[in-house]
Parts: C-alpha cells; structure tokens; sequence
C-alpha cells in the first residue's frame, strides 16, 4: 500500500506492507531511525512521535493510519546549527544517561509545551509516564523541561 505523509515538514511517501508499522515506516523505508523499538508493546515510549499534535507510540500505530497526516521526529526538533531548547535543557542538566529513552522523553515533553507551555511538576510527571528510563531518577529530566517551561533554560546553540 501506498502511505503519503508530511514527516517533519517535509511531504514523503513510501510503499509499505499493510502490517508496517508507522515506526517501521521511518526507521525502515525513510531512514528516520531516532525513534528507537523498545518493547514493542507500547510500554516504555522510546518509539514516541507526534502525529496531528497529540503524542504516540510510533510501534502501535499502523503505518496506513498515519497516511495523509502530520508526524513530527526527535530528527524534526533541530536544524544542523540549533539544538531545541528542550535537547539544550538536556544536554546541559545531563538529564539523559544512555540516551536510548531520550527521543521518547523529549517528544512527550515538547507535544506537553506545545499544548500547555506553563506546565506544573505533576503535569510533567503526567506528559513523561509513558516514558520508562532505567537510567535516571527522572528528576534532571523533570528540572530541565521546567526550566524551559519558565525561560530559565540554556540559551547555547549548537548541534
């Protein structure tokens, strides 16, 4: 089946299997490998985009579902000069570890900012608990989501 998409601006197309994935779309036919498979079962949220505006697990959605709508990808956050202000946030708390969880995290994060920019703890705590890391204790990642939420996050750029 033929699936055309808008994948970060950008319009694609692919001819995927009616089982493929939305995950498997981008890892596997446009090349879009920053949303990692995890469990599969959708669990941990290392697979997480947005699609439409609202936040999913890239390893449930069917390819063919995602046809003729908008996914943004952690590849979509920066350009080759600037870091998102979440990936700078980050980077400078050292809030990820291994960083297998963190496409996840920062897509869950930035889909909360862009539906409520002034979000509480426990609103961050809501937006992250479809993401599992077994790195961190959370709480770097929680302060750095924070601090852009209030303007207070790094300002460096780079990539």
């Amino acid at each position: 089946m033929m699936v055309q998409l808008k994948v970060n601006g950008e319009l694609r197309s692919a001819i995927v299997a009616p089982e493929t994935t939305l995950l498997g779309l981008l890892r596997d036919h446009l090349g879009l490998t920053g949303a990692k498979l995890g469990c599969d079962v959708g669990d941990c949220g290392t697979c997480t985009v947005i699609v439409d505006g609202i936040s999913v697990n890239s390893c449930l959605m069917l390819a063919g579902k995602a046809d003729g709508r908008e996914v943004t990808t952690i590849e979509g956050l920066a350009t080759a000069q600037t870091l998102h202000p979440l990936q700078q946030a980050f980077e400078a708390r050292g809030a990820l570890q291994c960083g297998f969880c963190g496409p996840g995290m920062l897509m869950s994060a930035k889909n909360l900012l862009d539906r409520n920019p002034k979000p509480s703890k426990e609103e961050i705590k809501d937006a992250l608990s479809g993401n599992l890391c077994r790195c961190t204790g959370y709480t770097k990642i929680i302060e750095a989501i924070m601090e852009v939420s209030q303007g207070t996050g790094p300002t460096t750029t780079g990539a």
